[in-house]
């Protein structure tokens, strides 16, 4: 009786306990196309200093523009730097909040970062479709191809351009982009059918320096003509993403923040990374998707959709679909920094070698830090960080409470290995979109299950990268399962493609006699659907198993892939392939070992697989 007395007092703490705000209630309606802007700021502000509030939209259609909005000087991490940013959402040292949008379509207009989550806690972001009236980017329909030029149907309300010195410019609310005037904007073929990357076409497509070669001119409204020599790769009635502008502003952005939880958002359009968090923990997706607006074909982001930047606690990812991006579809990873001067024993001065990774707080009193060799990504052992002093936003002094390792020289790296987050993803699709699949860079434990992949580029990729990106986080502990690897993966080259499932390393001088950098990584139960050979490649790895998988034969494609092994192990230690079920008509049925010895590979009878 006492427990039931107290069940009921309880309840009205929890209900009368939480304020709730309704858009509608400060003076904003759907469907009046005014700036929401400003009831969005009134609304936020009403949020301050209250510990448990949701703030409701009545479903229907908002805009937004940028006169209002928040001016903020933040660094993001893979985008570019601008000062301001123009922030429309800023949820900022609050505590227990929900934003309902029910359903609701929130549509931008100009430059703007529609969801940003700074210093907060237990923030909930739910039922939302994002996109912009005119969006970054345009895809248009191929209606002539010649050796000499080829033709672009264009919808002119959804892609306005303008023709200016025989280039072509697309224009909105505030912003002209010259088609070409963006290094890696280089434009994609999509197949008018299946809506897929054109195989073999990838960020190749025109070839080199398309961009200043080109000349462009309308024939009719909405059909330009594009002059230009090498038209060979291009098919009438595909389909062509033209894509243009700077990535400047995230879709929804979150730094320093924890207990953050996104469910049921579609993302159809943004300005650069899709859904961006740094620096921040135990982050939670569902059905949080990014996907072509139904008005139009192939396009859904700028660049990467699901992309997370020095994080650490759990990283769960369910039931999201990842189709029509313009760049990879997931992205966990650290931070390297070069080491570019000992100031004492204990002290050393460090830069940010990538431009888009500068100015953040790279790392905290009493963080763990491993000291790495820039050339061979051996571990040199850690140290616990004193104090950290930023001098510029590239450099920054960090002094350590332990004498630093003798071996630790200038041009060597540190990885802050107190971010890195466990990730767990499940039940995703990854395809439709440009370049790789999930790329992963964590020392936490990884779960890929039950996923549907169809990348342009390898499905899965675990980069190890001390040479490009400077994105840090040697493997610990991986489980790749239940997946299913369509036709589709593999059929174009990007940077760390070398098989369906690529673990790499990008370091400037690899040593095989040095320890082996990745660990403990299953693969099984999945199926992959191969035209050509290669399904893994695993680059020092000690402690690999591949097991009671499932490889099907296609001909939907012709083979290409330099590789020419089912499986490759290079500089690997402790292998086992055992249980797996391989179709007569796949190719190869074959294994090469590379700088690995055969006694490291325990081969279970039957397999059917030949070592070359």
């Amino acid at each position: 009786m006492k427990r039931i007395i107290l069940l009921f007092l309880f309840i009205p703490v929890l209900i009368y306990g939480q304020d709730t705000i309704r858009i509608s209630d400060l003076g904003l309606s759907p469907g009046s196309r005014v700036n929401a802007v400003p009831f969005v700021n009134k609304a936020m502000d009403k949020c301050k200093g209250k510990t448990n509030v949701v703030l409701v939209f009545e479903k229907g259609r908002y805009d937004f523009w940028p006169q209002y909005s928040n001016e903020k000087d933040y660094f993001i991490s893979n985008t570019n730097y601008i000062f301001p940013r123009y922030c429309v959402f800023v949820v900022e040292k609050t505590k227990n909040l929900t934003i309902d949008c029910d359903g609701s379509d929130f549509i931008f207009h100009g430059r703007l970062q529609p969801f940003t989550v700074d210093s907060s806690e237990n923030i909930s972001i739910k039922n939302v479709s994002i996109d912009w009236e005119i969006p970054f980017g345009a895809e248009a329909e191929i209606v002539e191809v010649n050796p000499g030029y080829f033709d672009l149907k264009i919808d002119t309300k959804q892609f306005p351009y303008v023709i200016e010195n025989n280039k072509l410019f697309f224009v909105g609310e505030g912003w002209k982009n010259l088609w070409g005037g963006v290094k890696w904007n280089d434009p994609m073929q999509f197949d008018r059918e299946t809506l897929e990357v054109t195989a073999g076409t990838d960020d190749d497509l025109l070839g080199e320096n398309w961009e200043k070669k080109y000349n462009a001119r309308e024939l009719c409204e909405g059909v330009v003509r594009i002059t230009y020599h090498n038209t060979g790769l291009l098919k009438k009635g595909n389909y062509f993403v033209l894509r243009h502008g700077y990535r400047d502003h995230a879709g929804i952005f979150i730094t320093d923040s924890k207990n953050v939880h996104l469910e049921n958002i579609n993302m159809y359009s943004n300005l650069g990374l899709s859904y961006l968090a740094q620096y921040s923990e135990n982050l939670t997706y569902l059905n949080v998707n990014c996907l072509p607006n139904p008005h139009r074909k192939i396009i859904s982001g700028h660049d990467d959709g699901l992309h997370f930047s020095n994080c650490r606690g759990q990283i769960t990812v369910e039931g999201c679909t990842m189709k029509g991006l313009m760049d990879d579809s997931f992205n966990v990873h650290g931070t390297y920094v070069i080491v570019s001067e000992k100031v004492n024993d204990k002290t050393l001065v460090c830069k940010f070698p990538h431009f888009q990774s500068i100015g953040m707080i790279w790392a905290r009193k009493g963080e763990s830090v491993a000291f790495i060799d820039g050339q061979t990504m051996k571990n040199y052992g850690t140290g616990l960080v004193e104090s950290v002093q930023l001098k510029t936003p590239e450099t920054f002094e960090v002094t350590f409470k332990d004498v630093v390792p003798k071996e630790v020289k200038t041009s060597d790296a540190l990885e802050n290995i107190s971010w890195e987050p466990d990730v767990t993803i499940r039940n995703c699709y990854f395809g439709n979109h440009r370049a790789r699949g999930v790329l992963i860079s964590s020392g936490g434990k990884i779960i890929i299950d039950s996923n549907t992949f169809e990348s342009s580029g390898s499905a899965i990729v675990f980069p190890g990268d001390i040479k490009s990106y400077f994105e840090n986080g040697p493997i610990k502990d991986a489980t790749i399962s239940n997946n299913l690897f369509k036709v589709s993966c593999l059929t174009s080259m990007y940077m760390t493609c070398e098989a369906i499932i690529s673990i790499s390393l990008e370091v400037p001088a690899f040593d095989a006699k040095n320890p082996p950098i990745h660990k403990n990584i299953m693969i099984f139960n999945n199926t992959f659907e191969l035209y050509d050979y290669p399904a893994l490649y695993a680059l020092s790895v000690d402690g690999i198993s591949f097991s009671n998988n499932k490889m099907k034969y296609s001909n939907m494609h012709k083979p290409w892939h330099p590789r020419k092994f089912n499986l490759t192990f290079e500089a690997c230690r402790n292998i086992e392939v055992k249980g797996n079920v391989i179709e007569k008509d796949v190719l190869g049925k074959n294994i090469k070992l590379l700088q690995t010895k055969p006694s490291e590979l325990k081969l279970a009878k039957g397999q059917g697989f030949l070592i070359e």
